[in-house]
C-alpha cells in the first residue's frame, strides 16, 4: 500500500506548527511539497527526512513561527 499524501494542515498538526510556518518553509526553508492545481501536498517519509536532515534549525521549531 502506497503512503497517503497529506494537506498543509494535516502536515502541520504532524510536524506541531501552525500552517502557515508550513507555507513560509516550503518558500524559505526547502521543505519538501508538491503542488497539485491549488493544493500543496506532502508525504511523511519525504518531510521526516528534511527534518532529520537539518532543513529547520532547532531553534526555529519551538515557537512554531518559523523564523529564527
Amino acid at each position: 500500500m502506497s503512503e497517503p499524501w497529506l494537506s498543509a494542515e494535516a502536515i502541520a498538526g504532524y510536524l506541531g506548527v501552525t500552517k502557515e510556518t508550513v507555507y513560509i518553509w516550503i518558500a524559505e526553508r526547502s521543505m519538501p511539497a508538491h503542488k497539485v492545481g491549488r493544493l500543496w501536498k506532502f508525504q511523511t517519509s519525504e518531510v521526516d527526512a528534511w527534518v532529520r536532515s537539518g532543513g529547520v534549525a532547532i531553534s526555529d521549531a519551538g515557537d512554531g513561527s518559523g523564523r529564527p
